[in-house]
This record gives C-alpha cells, structure tokens and sequence, in this order.
C-alpha cells in the first residue's frame, strides 16, 4: 500500500525535489525504527557480508560454521530469514527491506534467544541508510565489480557505498571489531585500510590445493581438507572468506570443516533441479537455477560446466537497472552456450520485449531464440536437453516475483517451475 502511494505522489513531484528528500525520509525511517525497536544491535554480535558477488552463499558459510559451536543464530539474507531453528524464504525481492524490517528482525532475534546475527548488506540498503544504527562487530568484503551503476550514478559511488559499511564498522561501539576482505580484489585494500582492531586479508592461495570439479569444490584450510558438493570456483572463494573470518574468532579448523561441509545446497546458487526419486533415473540431463545478474557472475557459471553442451535461458532486468551490461551478458552467453533462449525477467516498466530485442543483437554465433513467456522458455529448453546436456536457467535464483510495470509483482519460482516442467517432459 505505501508503494503505491509512493509512486503516485512521485508522479507529481519534480523530480529534483523527490530525490532531495528522498535521502531525509529514509534516514527519519531507519532512525525511528531503531528507537522503536530499542537498538538491539547494541547486544548483539553482528557479523554483517558485503561486495557484489558470494554475498548470500558467504552468510549461509558463516551462519553454518557458528551453529557448529553451539551458537544460537538469526540470518538475514537475499534467500531467506532465520531466527533460532525457524526460517522462512525472503519473499520481499530485496535484500535488506525496508519500513522497520531490520530493526524488528534484530530486536525479534535478540527476545528469541539469539546471540549472534548474520546479516546480507547491500549497497541500496545503504542508500536508504537501513545500515544505520546496526553496531557492527565484523564485516565481510567478498568483491566488487560493476553494478547499480544508474542507481548509484558511478562506479565511484557505488563503491564508496559499500565503504560506508566499513566505516560504520569503525564507528561501532563494540570490542574486538575486525574486518576481513577479498586481497585479490583490486579494491580489497581499501577495505583492510579500517580502522578497527583487526584487518585479515584472504585469498585463493590461502586454500591451495584447490580444485573445482564436476563432483564439487575442495580446498585446504590450515592443512585440513575441505570438500562441498556445491560447484564452482567462485564457491571456494565464498567458503575461505568464511573460514578466515571463522579464523580471526579463534574457532578451530575441525568446526570451520564440519560448518563449511554440512552446506549441501546454497538455494538459487548454482541449485540443481530434479524431479522425486521415482523419476529421478529418467533424468538424463542437469537442470541448474542461479541468480548470476552480473556479466562476471554469468560467466563463472557458464565455466563451471565446460564439458557440457549448454542450453542457457537468460533475460535482464528492466525500469532503466545497468541497461549497459545486456549486451556484455548477451555476448558471454554467445562464448560459452551452445544453444540461447532469451526470455522475460524483470522488465519493471519498461517493454520487456525490447531488452531482449537490444540483447540478441549482440549475439552473432550460437543460435538464439526469443520466447517471452519465461515458463516456455524453460519448457522448451527442458525439451531440447538431451542425456549429459545442462540447463542453465539464469538470473533470477530465489526471487519470488517478476516484476512488471505499475508495481504489479507476478508470482514466481524458477526452481519449482522448472521442476514442475521436467515432470511434464519425463511423463
């Protein structure tokens, strides 16, 4: 109801005066929320994750390793919501909502018994200052590469952004604060340089021996063997990020192994899609979801399946959101897919027919079919894959909606309809 008032009374505001007080609103909101809600951060320890990639799967490796020292958690990130032993999917399309959310997730955290707070933090939760207020004991740095850049006006400022989490980190009022970001990221650096009481760089090497297979990923962490069935190079950087900071908290390798280990599927990252047992022996093919929106994500997963012939569905997003990169992901899915089909994703309030129109001009290669409605997409992609083939099913992971003009959200799942379509297929 308030999304929609907001839009209509954006209607009628000159634009230069809505983004003027845009700022101050947001602030009043994010201020009064912690008042109400008695800052419950204050008695808490909160370990907050940012960077554009390995965010979510970075909290879901944090959240695992702590429950396996009998902390008791609460987790917020893009996938879902947890406090103590309940847990419910993020069904709000952001990462951080807004209107209180925060505020009342913690203090709600803090009355169930929680010590311990894993929070996913996003760039546009700082914009709207839903980072405020959140007295911070660690933060997570994973990686940074273009992204928001309308909504943020520059890649400048949509890292300083995510600097701005670090300097709340370093405004906080609690003990033992410490940072720990990616060294390999050219903009790391500038994360460590904190000033808070400890700064702890990580790296690839840091897990070497290390391999990515078609059976899952393997590291080494302090000379102990770490093995996931979860796939991807990508993922082993999100699990050191992990274990370092598991690390920096004293805890010992054996419980980094057992927490890191006992994440068997990061939901919408890299999830691959079956139908039930009974059918399972006639599935001949991989069927994978995953959320990759960016052109580096989309290319890591496209080469985490290099000896399989790649049928990929992908769209973009619309309502003006990093127009520049639709020819950038069109032009990876022309590198590595054997067979494209573009389709609807969130086209907001622009023709999603024409993001799709301005994608396929960039591939020149593969062969490349538009089918709008995302549901025969999958269908027909699903049809084509032959036993050995994967599907990969891009760009959307766990969102709950498709989002159309006028505010209209759609309901949706790209898991459970692509499980609901392979069904069809095998019947």
């Amino acid at each position: 109801m308030l999304d929609t008032i907001l839009r209509r009374i954006k209607k009628y505001i000159p634009k230069q005066l809505f983004d003027t007080a845009a700022p101050v609103y947001h602030y009043l909101l994010s201020l009064t929320g912690a008042l109400i809600y008695r800052f419950p951060s204050r008695y808490l320890y909160i370990v907050a994750v940012t960077g554009t990639k390995g965010k979510s799967s970075t909290t879901e490796f944090v959240n695992a390793i702590l429950e396996k020292t009998g902390r008791t958690t609460a987790l917020l990130n893009t996938i879902r919501f947890k406090v103590g032993k309940n847990s419910r999917p993020n069904n709000r399309k952001m990462t951080i909502p807004g209107r209180f959310f925060v505020q009342k997730f913690l203090r709600d955290a803090l009355d169930s018994g929680c010590d311990t707070v894993v929070l996913e933090m996003s760039s546009e939760a700082v914009k709207q200052f839903r980072h405020k207020w959140i007295d911070l004991n660690a933060l997570i740095f994973t990686n940074i590469s273009p992204e928001h850049i309308e909504s943020h006006g520059s890649f400048e400022k949509y890292l300083d952004a995510k600097l701005q989490i670090a300097r709340a980190l370093e405004k906080s009022s609690k003990k033992n604060r410490v940072i720990i970001a990616n060294a390999d990221d050219t903009n790391g650096s500038k994360f460590l340089k904190a000033k808070v009481d400890m700064s702890v760089p990580f790296r690839m090497s840091d897990g070497y021996p290390w391999e990515a297979t078609s059976k899952g990923i393997m590291f080494t962490f302090d000379g102990v063997r770490i093995m996931s069935p979860l796939r991807g190079e990508f993922m082993i950087a999100n699990a050191l990020a992990a274990a370092t900071f598991a690390k920096s908290q004293g805890l010992v390798t054996n419980i980094v192994k057992q927490g890191i280990e006992s994440v068997d599927e990061i939901k919408g990252r890299v999830q691959f899609v079956t139908v039930d047992k009974k059918e399972r022996k006639a599935q001949s093919f991989d069927v994978v979801v995953d959320y990759a929106h960016t052109i580096d994500s989309l290319e890591k997963l496209y080469q985490t399946f290099p000896n399989q012939k790649k049928i990929c569905i992908l769209g973009n997003t619309g309502g003006g959101r990093d127009k520049w990169k639709r020819s950038g992901m069109a032009e990876i899915a022309d590198v590595y897919c054997d067979d494209i089909i573009l389709t609807n994703e969130d086209p907001y309030d622009e023709d999603p027919r024409s993001i799709v129109d301005e994608m396929k001009k960039a591939i020149t290669k593969k062969p490349c079919e538009i089918i709008m409605d995302r549901r025969t997409a999958i269908n027909t992609a699903l049809s084509r894959a032959k036993t050995g083939d994967v599907v990969l099913i891009s760009g959307k992971g766990t969102d709950p909606y498709i989002m159309e003009a006028n505010g209209k959200k759609t309901p949706w799942s790209d898991a459970s309809v692509a499980r609901e379509e392979i069904e069809k297929i095998l019947n």
